[in-house]
């Protein structure tokens, strides 16, 4: 049985271990998660990309081991940063609220599936599969250190997977496919008194940027999504002021909806840009692709079970930002995303987590691994 007075305990101890990304180390808080996990059976390996950047991957052995269902939540925070009006690392409770850096990003999603796995060996409880927790380092840069290359050296093997760094019991089942890249504009310079001599780089820019915005019509839906969207994210341009630019340079941020393709985007962007000029350079930064799963699929149907049987009502939903989800999308692994945090409390000072819905959340677990079947 989940023991919340236990749980309390666990999300106290993480807040307590800093882990702040940057500057980035996961080292203490990866030994304390171990060491709890080791103590209660589990067979647990760490993994590191880079120095103190640790990756911790425990693993729950079923019945037969034939089928192997991945959770992972994240070790790192972001910094916290000034105007805390409550210590960051002590956990305070208030209410019905815990307060601290990760309670809601996402220690408080980590100890609730720590309370689960506690709660189901104490019970005795041998679920059908393995249960995987992969609790990863350098979520919150990208996780170039942590997911990505457990995944990609084939560390993480699964046949589903439950990413724990959601909110308020939502079930992300969609999200956008982003797109950053950098648009490199050359003009000619000419004295500022004689601005038709000169070929100006900004007004080209401004020109390009202008069209994008008028182009970015909603030509297509979805149901857990906003609209696609662009956003100027920076730009910079020229020497002095009294002469003509003959330089430009502004990034771009695309976020598409599933079905889109950022090979058609990229193609209509060198379109709209050769109106205004044929003197350029396109740098891609990054590139995520969109992601979907039908809300049919086993992960969901029974997540929604859970939820429900437990009498706390799910919200299934999409992501406008970019999550690990997709990462699993390379490996052809389901995946889908939820979580007990606080809505709105992520990445904030005085950032914070409700107590119930962290207590709430390791009984939905607790159920969902009893009774969760593959296809």
């Amino acid at each position: 049985m989940v023991n919340k007075k236990r749980l309390i305990k666990i999300v106290q101890k993480l807040v307590s271990l800093d882990s702040q990304n940057p500057p980035g180390d996961e080292s203490k808080i990866a030994d304390f998660v171990g060491k709890y996990l080791k103590a209660l059976g589990l067979k647990v390996k760490t993994y590191t990309f880079k120095n103190k950047r640790v990756n911790l991957v425990a693993t729950l052995k079923g019945k037969t081991g034939k089928k192997r269902l991945l959770i992972t939540p994240h070790l790192d925070t972001v910094p916290a940063g000034k105007n805390w009006k409550r210590p960051a690392f002590c956990a305070k409770i208030s209410g019905n609220r815990i307060y601290g850096l990760g309670t809601t990003d996402c220690k408080g999603n980590l100890a609730s599936g720590m309370e689960a796995i506690h709660s189901l060996v104490e019970d005795g409880v041998k679920l059908d599969y393995d249960l995987v927790l992969a609790a990863t380092a350098d979520e919150e840069s990208g996780s170039g250190l942590g997911l990505i290359p457990l995944l990609e050296r084939k560390i993480l093997k699964a046949d589903a997977a439950l990413v724990l760094d959601a909110d308020d019991f939502e079930i992300v089942i969609t999200q956008k496919g982003l797109m950053h890249l950098k648009v490199k504009i050359r003009g000619k310079k000419a004295h500022g008194a004689y601005p038709w001599l000169g070929v100006n780089a900004i007004d080209m820019a401004a020109g390009i940027i202008t069209d994008l915005k008028k182009q970015n019509k909603i030509n297509s839906r979805n149901k857990y999504l906003r609209g696609p969207t662009i956003n100027v994210g920076t730009i910079k341009g020229g020497d002095t002021v009294n002469v003509v630019s003959d330089w430009c340079e502004f990034e771009l941020d695309f976020r598409f909806l599933p079905g889109a393709s950022e090979k058609v985007i990229l193609l209509d962007l060198k379109k709209t840009i050769a109106k205004h000029t044929k003197n350029f350079k396109i740098e891609i930064q990054g590139i995520q692709e969109p992601y979907y799963i039908a809300p049919s699929h086993p992960l969901v149907s029974s997540l929604v079970s859970a939820m429900k049987n437990l009498k706390i009502a799910p919200r299934i939903s999409g992501s406008e930002g970019a999550t690990v989800i997709t990462f699993f999308k390379k490996r052809n692994i389901p995946a889908i995303a939820t979580g007990f945090g606080r809505e709105g409390c992520a990445h904030i000072a005085d950032e914070y987590a409700d107590l119930n819905n962290l207590y709430n959340g390791s009984r939905v677990l607790v159920e969902f691994f009893k009774n969760y079947k593959f296809n």
